[in-house]
């Protein structure tokens, strides 16, 4: 048996059992309450994220419906009634010629040097040839020689002629022997011949004489036309030899008053090009001049391996400003085939329908298909879809429809 105390101790554990349950039971109560309040306020918070996303959009579309886009623009231009076709290009002389010696000898006189200005006849070098004043010395005598026996010739052929005059009517009359007849004209026609024959020989002498009088004269050399001497190969005192093939090559002469200038022309624009057109002819080393020309002489085909039309520009050159062998550049002024019109590259849309720009028509935007005749690179030309004054849009966004409002840029802005 248990005694008081014992029984005092069970009823107080009795008695305090209920209490831990009934406190695990409000706190249960309290964390449903905060999950659920938690949960609502994220529902609450997203659907104000929800309502604040649609309010934005809906803005966003009434924006998107009433806003008018602020583009920058370009005007067309009419690409002219010329293409500028800028090529590099080398220099001539409009003539060169190389002197060489037509006469054997030493050189007695050099009037010229290299850079020397000549005018035409002017005496560039003596050639001196003792032997051949000699030459035409004997020629002259033997020509005396040839003309004394012509008239001794002519003499007796007078002679013959006077025997035979007065023989042929007695021959007729038989008071001569007709063999004697015979013998008379017979010699009245060798002497004939012998006068032809001595004719002849005069003639041929005076040929001789004329031609060494010729390679006389070659012994002066003068300048063939007003021009500046380019290159010197004798001195005083040089040899000298006269031969068709391997003469002595003695100067160059070049006139440069007009200057040759060759330039080969691509094939899209050397339709074109002929003569006439003109030209201006630009040296890197002579900056802020140019000199203008002209079209004179075109090859009437292209180089196969190049494509290219060789044309020649001739170019006044009164103050010798102009050298021949000299790089240049050549701008030149071919007259157009066809109508084209420049257009800003920016401007050009590509898309699957091929090449358009976007114009501007009553502040609205208008798509155009072009033709692309020519890049330029920062512009086009084109021969369709726009006209001059048309104004374009440049850099025109991608999401621009056709038929859009748009207003142009302030000229400030659009500058920059």
């Amino acid at each position: 048996m248990l005694d008081k105390t014992q029984e005092h101790k069970v009823d107080d554990a009795s008695a305090d059992a209920p209490a831990p349950r009934a406190r695990i039971g409000w706190r249960a109560a309290w964390l449903g309450v905060i999950v659920l309040l938690m949960i609502g306020g994220a529902l609450g918070f997203g659907a104000w994220t929800a309502y604040q996303r649609s309010q934005s959009a809906n803005q966003a579309s009434e924006r998107l419906k009433t806003f008018v886009p602020t583009v920058q623009v370009a005007e067309v231009r009419d690409a002219g009634e010329t293409i500028n076709v800028s090529l590099p290009a080398t220099t001539q002389a409009f003539t060169t010629a190389n002197i060489f010696a037509r006469a054997s000898g030493y050189i007695d006189k050099r009037k010229v040097d290299i850079g020397d200005k000549v005018k035409e006849g002017d005496l560039l070098a003596e050639i001196t040839a003792p032997e051949l004043d000699h030459q035409i010395e004997q020629a002259k005598a033997t020509l005396k020689l040839n003309q004394a026996s012509l008239q001794q010739q002519k003499a007796n052929m007078d002679l013959a002629q006077i025997t035979w005059n007065r023989d042929r009517p007695l021959v007729a009359e038989g008071w001569t022997t007709r063999q004697q007849g015979s013998i008379d004209e017979q010699n009245l026609k060798a002497l004939e011949a012998a006068v032809s024959v001595a004719q002849h020989n005069v003639t041929a002498q005076e040929a001789l004489i004329r031609m060494l009088q010729q390679q006389k004269a070659y012994q002066t050399v003068t300048a063939p036309f007003d021009g500046v001497v380019t290159q010197r190969n004798i001195d005083v005192g040089s040899l000298v030899q006269a031969d068709a093939t391997s003469g002595t090559f003695m100067f160059t002469v070049m006139q440069t008053d007009v200057i040759r200038t060759f330039v080969y022309v691509p094939q899209d624009a050397a339709v074109g090009v002929a003569s006439g057109v003109e030209a201006v002819v630009r040296v890197p080393e002579l900056p802020g001049r140019s000199f203008p020309g002209t079209v004179t002489r075109a090859a009437d085909a292209l180089q196969p391996d190049t494509r290219t039309l060789l044309t020649e520009i001739d170019v006044p050159n009164p103050d010798g400003m102009l050298r021949p062998g000299i790089y240049c550049t050549v701008e030149l002024h071919i007259p157009r085939k066809d109508k084209l019109f420049k257009v800003p590259a920016d401007a050009v849309v590509f898309d699957a329908d091929g090449l358009h720009v976007v114009v501007l028509e009553d502040g609205v935007a208008r798509y155009r298909k072009i033709n692309v005749v020519n890049d330029l690179g920062t512009q086009v030309e084109v021969n369709e879809g726009v006209k001059d004054g048309d104004i374009v849009i440049r850099s025109p966004a991608v999401n621009l429809a056709d038929g859009a409002k748009v207003q142009t840029a302030p000229v400030k802005e659009a500058a920059k």
